[in-house]
């Protein structure tokens, strides 16, 4: 009788800059039967969540790393054993070769350490990064955003790796030893309960402007206190950079959208027939921004430095709204996709992010952002714009509203658009151009969509 051979579950590398990830949820218990590619267990990373399929058929024997743990790419998270059998040896020889998982994090530190750190890392910004410190490109990112000396943080990792973890955990732990610090320099009365919520736990970038915490908010009755999710705290962090970044500048316009809503009612159930999904919105407006993007191809360009990088590829990033936060998969190259095309893509990238299919290029590479709060009932949205871009469009919901036509009033379907834009390199008359294109567009729409 043959010995049932285990199979090792790796952390996979989603993305070549990628280094760790986060495991949210395992989709199996030890002892539970699986089969090959089918869920076994969900990642984060700084880049997607994906759902990750089991590499064998067997018996989930162990699993190494629990859930919210973090742990670098290639690291054995669990066993497989084969062909239904409880190999137990084998398990343990994979578990005694595998790098270690991620240990529990640091106690935070005292006061008076902490303190010492924050000095320290005040002039982190001029001191050259030691080679000797392991991390990932984004703790170094997030490390040069707070001015922090990477060799002041401990890392938890294989080897002393730095994740992303432990340096959050550690400019947490500066700003909460600077709140302390001020707040108990202040009166009584400025320490009473408010109905404020806690400190977000993304610090402020500069020791130096550290603003001190809030009390505790006072409720009647019990309060529960929620860890965020991998996927909440890197919206968070990129959230925060963007207003840092850009400077924010809005607009808004009123559109009348009677000729779109009238194709889309009279060619509905025949796209759907003939494609097999249903016809929504989203694609006339991905058709309308591509097109005034070619008028005005500013809309399309990042900033380095001082130079504007103006791209040829017109990557458009749809922003799909999931249970526990935001993901923007990109329809890459939308500028050389008819209607059909653009609308195939869009159903298929929403579907996969709703399902944790999509792979990291998928969410990468994106030139221009429009996302649609008018899809739950909004009227208009100011969209924090999605770095390194320079504008992002925001669609209000399509309603019915009186409007005055050839000196009468009318009933006609309305919908507003706003443009959020970075005024460092899009200038007002030109945001006001763009908007003005995609207005005319689609107030006189002609493009089939069969």
């Amino acid at each position: 009788m043959g010995v049932a051979m285990s199979t090792n579950v790796i952390m996979p590398q989603m993305g070549e800059s990628v280094a760790e990830g986060t495991i949210t949820k395992w989709l199996r218990k030890v002892g539970e039967p699986i089969g090959r590619d089918e869920p076994l267990f969900e990642i984060s990373t700084d880049k997607v969540d994906a759902e990750i399929p089991s590499p064998a058929a067997g018996i989930l024997s162990q699993i190494l790393v629990k859930e919210n743990e973090t742990v670098a790419v290639n690291t054995v998270v669990a066993v497989i054993d084969g062909e239904g059998a409880a190999s137990g040896a084998l398990a343990k020889e994979a578990q005694a070769s595998a790098p270690p998982a991620t240990p529990e994090p640091p106690e935070p530190a005292s006061p008076a350490a902490a303190e010492g750190a924050e000095i320290e890392a005040e002039g982190a910004s001029t001191a050259p990064e030691s080679e000797e410190v392991r991390s990932s490109p984004l703790v170094r990112r997030i490390a040069r955003e707070y001015q922090v000396d990477l060799t002041q943080v401990r890392g938890t990792g294989s080897g002393g790796r730095i994740s992303k973890k432990d340096i959050l955990d550690y400019v947490e732990q500066r700003q909460s030893a600077a709140a302390s610090r001020t707040a108990a320099a202040q009166p009584p009365s400025v320490l009473a309960p408010s109905i404020s919520t806690p400190a977000a736990p993304l610090p402020s970038p500069t020791p130096a402007t550290v603003q001190p915490a809030p009390a505790p908010a006072a409720f009647a009755g019990p309060a529960q206190v929620v860890q965020m999710t991998p996927m909440r705290r890197q919206i968070a962090e990129h959230m925060v950079a963007s207003k840092r970044t850009s400077a924010h500048v809005y607009t808004v316009f009123e559109v009348e959208m009677t000729k779109v809503v009238e194709t889309r009612e009279r060619q509905r159930d025949e796209f759907e027939r003939r494609n097999g999904f249903k016809l929504t919105y989203t694609p006339f407006f991905v058709r309308a921004a591509v097109e005034a993007i070619r008028d005005i191809p500013v809309i399309n360009s990042s900033i380095d430095g001082t130079n504007i990088i103006y791209k040829r590829d017109v990557n458009v990033g749809i922003a799909v709204a999931l249970e526990a936060g935001l993901i923007v998969p990109v329809i890459k190259r939308a500028d050389e996709k008819n209607f059909l095309g653009i609308a195939r893509a869009v159903q298929d990238l929403a579907e996969r992010a709703r399902t944790k299919r999509l792979s990291v290029d998928e969410v990468q590479g994106g030139t221009f952002t429009i996302t649609n709060p008018g899809s739950f009932g909004g009227l208009f949205g100011l969209p924090i714009i999605n770095q390194p871009q320079v504008a992002i469009l925001g669609v209000g919901a399509i309603e019915k509203r009186p409007v005055v036509r050839d000196d009468a009033i009318a009933i006609r379907s309305m919908a507003y658009l706003s443009l959020s834009y970075d005024h460092r390199v899009v200038d007002g008359a030109v945001a006001e151009k763009f908007l003005g294109r995609i207005k005319q567009i689609l107030e006189n729409w002609s493009e089939p969509v069969l």
